[in-house]
């Protein structure tokens, strides 16, 4: 019970510290691509800018509209952060380490990223606002979409490891055997389904800023905006430590030379953060799409290309036996 503790403890404080950070480093980042310097003004480069947010947000007033279900206005952020919390416990951070060794891992966090979804739908309908309803139903439409698109580019990965553990998948990929290289439509297809699937730009159709105001978090002030604001930036972590273990080798890196004695977690967490530059990288490079544009490109592009991959995945499978 101890060792179980002291582990959710560890991976909870490695979320939250990154939820506190990635938004300065987003901020930094995109600032740099744009010739401007970023926060500067709290602390040393502004590194203690999250912690002023982070005040601002807890002190700041919290209005909720007088026609909004309250109970359900309430509990939608909520849900948004328990989803994205409650998928650390199958990432394994090295070996024979994870909270919770599931032999379905990848089931369990798809399962959790759509209910995470429900935050974000639920916020729309309660908070009895036209631009909260519209980015409600744009939410509800993307998912949808792009749910299956992220799930059959998977089903070519848990047939290559002949595994839905996620430790079982980075052993599969130990010796420098990534299944990039080996399953690359299937990489792409999940890169541009986790862009959707958090909401972020080019996907960023359900809080539109241009169009919808702020989407569902429109009538949202506070902490409870914060809520949502760490969901999102949890949810990227998530699908960044998805993507680092089912297609980057997880926690394997060079075991030669001056890189053998660096820690296992220390590679892990590399990947995930050029995973999540990658997201700053295309925010800061390309314009949102139109809504039937980010309907069409599912439906008929990715869905599509990941069932081929799936069924030439398969027939290779049975060739090579």
């Amino acid at each position: 019970m101890f060792w179980i503790f002291l582990k959710t403890f560890i991976a909870v404080n490695v979320l939250l510290l990154h939820v506190a950070y990635v938004v300065y480093f987003e901020r930094k980042v995109i600032g740099h691509m744009q010739a401007r310097l970023g926060p500067m003004r709290v602390g040393w480069h502004g590194l203690l800018q999250p912690i002023a947010d982070f005040l601002k947000l807890f002190f700041k007033e919290d209005i909720i509209p007088a026609n909004a279900d309250k109970p359900i206005f309430y509990i939608a952020p909520v849900i948004g952060v328990i989803s994205a919390v409650s998928s650390l416990a199958v990432i394994p951070l090295w070996k024979n380490f994870s909270i919770a060794n599931l032999n379905i891992g990848i089931l369990y966090m798809l399962a959790l990223s759509s209910i995470g979804a429900y935050s974000v739908i639920l916020a729309g309908w309660a908070s009895n606002s036209k631009y909260s309803f519209l980015g409600g139903l744009r939410s509800s439409a993307q998912v949808i979409s792009y749910e299956i698109s992220m799930g059959l580019s998977l089903v070519g990965i848990m047939m290559m490891s002949s595994s839905a553990n996620l430790s079982d998948i980075v052993s599969a990929q130990s010796g420098g055997h990534w299944f990039i290289f080996s399953q690359p439509v299937a990489c792409l297809i999940f890169v541009m389904s986790a862009i959707a699937e958090t909401n972020r730009a080019p996907f960023d159709l359900p809080e539109a800023e241009t169009e919808l105001v702020a989407g569902y978090a429109t009538e949202y002030s506070g902490m409870r905006f914060g809520l949502f604001f760490m969901a999102e930036y949890a949810g990227m972590f998530i699908m960044s430590a998805l993507g680092t273990i089912c297609f980057l080798g997880g926690w394997n890196g060079p075991d030669s030379g001056i890189f053998a004695g660096v820690p296992k977690i220390v590679w892990l967490l590399l990947k995930i953060y050029g995973c999540i530059f990658i997201y700053f990288w295309i925010r800061a490079t390309l314009p949102r799409y139109r809504y039937d544009q980010l309907m069409s490109l599912g439906w008929k592009l990715f869905i599509p290309l990941a069932l081929a991959n799936v069924v030439v995945t398969g027939l290779i499978k049975i060739l090579w036996k």
